[in-house]
């Protein structure tokens, strides 16, 4: 993939972050490009939340550097970043009771721009985001009184709604039932089908098998493995990352892993 500017690449070159004297993170490389629906694992404290952080330009690395379509991240300005990289947390509480509609529409104002309403154009991108994420029923609801899986349904209409072509999502099945957990991983892979950009953290390997087509594992601040889901998620893989024995079970062309005896 080249620098040109016209690239829609979002790429993290030699990351090195410390926090005291703990390291966090240390000589992390990847790149994030269209048609990637990337499983980022690893255990608590491997340093996936400040990898986050670092990508969206919230915390400045000691040393490497991370590059939005060919520059570096801190030469776009924070609208020019929004216009081309959305992000999902984990959770969202407004300090207003916004309607599930009115969260969605934020997503429109890295291009529309505050002080303006939207558009006629803005609303469609809006309403095809709540259907697209099966939340349009609860357009009029406000978002503060939703469960937490109807919340994080909502914030990811929102992202949609943002029209960016790479999407960063923390814990994106937090809180879903499992009927919604299998429609948003599908979702995923169609949106990097369609030339998207996803990278999604989880704690669970299965979802990376099951949606992803790659697998990018940190562990004690370093990347252990970049490669397709079934080259990298194991057995021993489960084991090294979160201290638990599982057996291997394989069929064809599903893998699942079970508690070893």
């Amino acid at each position: 993939m080249s620098d040109a500017t016209t690239d829609t690449t979002l790429r993290a070159q030699g990351l090195h972050y410390q926090l005291g004297a703990r390291t966090i993170l240390e000589e992390v490389s990847f790149d994030v490009r269209p048609g990637d629906c990337i499983a980022l694992l690893g255990a608590n404290g491997a340093g996936k939340s400040t990898l986050l952080k670092i990508l969206l330009g919230l915390l400045q690395p000691q040393a490497g550097q991370v590059r939005l379509n060919g520059r570096d991240l801190h030469e776009h300005s924070r609208q020019q970043v929004a216009r081309q990289l959305a992000y999902v947390p984990q959770s969202h509480t407004p300090s207003f009771p916004f309607s599930v509609e009115q969260i969605v529409a934020q997503g429109r104002l890295p291009i529309s721009g505050l002080g303006r309403a939207p558009s006629r154009e803005d609303w469609q991108v809006v309403n095809q985001a709540l259907a697209d994420m099966q939340v349009e029923h609860l357009a009029g609801r406000v978002y503060t009184e939703l469960s937490g899986g109807e919340r994080q349904r909502v914030l990811i209409a929102r992202a949609l709604a943002q029209q960016t072509r790479l999407i960063l999502l923390d814990e994106p099945i937090t809180g879903l039932d499992y009927g919604h957990q299998l429609r948003l991983l599908k979702h995923l892979q169609h949106l990097a089908a369609q030339g998207y950009g996803i990278l999604a953290t989880t704690h669970r390997p299965e979802h990376a098998l099951e949606s992803a087509n790659r697998a990018l594992v940190l562990h004690q601040g370093r990347l252990l493995a970049d490669g397709t889901p079934h080259e990298v998620v194991t057995a021993e893989l489960i084991a090294r990352l979160y201290q638990v024995e599982v057996r291997q079970i394989e069929c064809s062309p599903y893998r699942f892993f079970v508690p070893s005896e």
